[in-house]
């Protein structure tokens, strides 16, 4: 069944393809890149894809230009991503203590590539794979204490989604500074070499900082969409952020205690949290990012998890769903519900993650603080 819905994927849906084509404009600004003439020289105003990258990964991604047309290079790129796609889940199944000989390696391969998430970063042709293996990396490099190797990694993928940004925080906590510093150099040095010798750089700044810090009312699953889509009133607006805010810093302090006492699944369902804060909370979130939940869905097996909760299965699902709800006898009610589906769904995990963290600190503190190795080592010192 897994081999199935993979091929399906590959050789029907993204083969096919799709209006929303992702790759072209990437693609695009890679032979821009190549042909030395102006990058960003998109009409920002117009609804198609727009490239969104900054010079730094325009330099990153600039060997896609070398090859000369657009059909030759779609199919490698979306096998690549694929591929990673399968890797990432191969080595989240061994981090979680199975060899790929048991059922969950096949198991989790044909539900991530029945979700929406997957089935459109192939069927769109972007980067999502690879920036899910990335993820992966990360999380399992700092599980190790591979520290530097975890921080480039963490800055590879910031320099091609600022989205990952909030994960410099993981590091942070664990007083891994050699993380931290590789994470954030990372992006600051491409982008330092990419400036002067990408074609009209500063346009990156005049043009798309602004169109970035818009919120547009299409395709636009965040908060910030919803609000613009259905004319939310400003204070409601504000409120709701406030709220889902503070849900997202409650979740993330509360877990902090088990840092020390399961490191992989603090590490897991900390960053599935903080991304998917980012996708509602920012100024445009699209429900395929919600792969990168993916890691924090595999610790079920583990003994505590809050994806014991059905209501944090609720959220994946709301995010991760196939199911298309157009229908011709209601078209803007379907139209409404695949666009916000995700919107309710990042926001219900949030507060399941949130209040699954909250309530298992209060209810096993003692053996928490038995488990907790700072708090032994501070024991012993007395």
């Amino acid at each position: 069944m897994a081999i199935s819905l993979i091929l399906h994927r590959l050789i029907v849906l993204a083969r096919t393809g799709s209006v929303t084509d992702d790759f072209t404009t990437v693609w695009s600004a890679a032979r821009r890149f190549i042909e030395r003439v102006p990058v960003y020289n998109e009409v920002y105003h117009h609804v198609n894809p727009h490239y969104l990258y900054n010079p730094g990964a325009t330099l990153l991604l600039s060997p896609l230009g070398l090859i000369t047309s657009v059909d030759a290079a779609r199919p490698w790129f979306i096998l690549a991503n694929a591929a990673a796609i399968i890797a990432a889940l191969a080595w989240l199944t061994r981090l979680s203590g199975y060899t790929l000989s048991h059922p969950i390696f096949p198991i989790a391969l044909a539900l991530s590539f029945a979700t929406e998430a997957v089935t459109n970063t192939l069927v769109f042709s972007n980067i999502n794979g690879i920036l899910l293996l990335a993820l992966t990396a990360f999380l399992a490099l700092t599980s190790t204490r591979h520290n530097i190797a975890a921080g480039l990694v963490l800055g590879f993928a910031i320099l091609v989604k600022p989205m990952f940004l909030p994960l410099v925080a993981l590091p942070f906590f664990l007083f891994r500074w050699r993380s931290v510093l590789a994470a954030v150099i990372v992006p600051v040095v491409v982008n330092a070499i990419a400036w002067p010798i990408t074609p009209g750089a500063n346009d990156y700044l005049t043009k798309l900082v602004p169109y970035l810090g818009m919120t547009r009312d299409y395709a636009n699953s965040s908060l910030a969409g919803f609000a613009v889509y259905f004319g939310m009133p400003e204070w409601l607006h504000r409120v709701l952020f406030l709220l889902f805010a503070a849900a997202v810093a409650v979740a993330v302090l509360a877990l902090l205690r088990w840092r020390n006492v399961d490191q992989w699944l603090w590490l897991t369902t900390s960053s599935a949290v903080l991304l998917a804060g980012v996708c509602l909370l920012s100024s445009l979130g699209q429900a395929y990012y919600s792969m990168m939940l993916f890691p924090a869905l595999f610790t079920v097996v583990r003994t505590h998890s809050p994806m014991h909760l059905w209501t944090a299965w609720l959220g994946a699902f709301l995010c991760l769903s196939p199911l298309d709800w157009w229908s011709p006898h209601a078209p803007a009610f379907g139209s409404w519900l695949n666009t916000f589906l995700p919107t309710a769904g990042w926001a219900i995990f949030i507060l399941a993650v949130a209040t699954w963290a909250v309530v298992s600190t209060l209810q096993h503190h003692d053996g928490l603080q038995k488990l907790d190795r700072s708090a032994v080592a501070r024991k012993t010192d007395t």
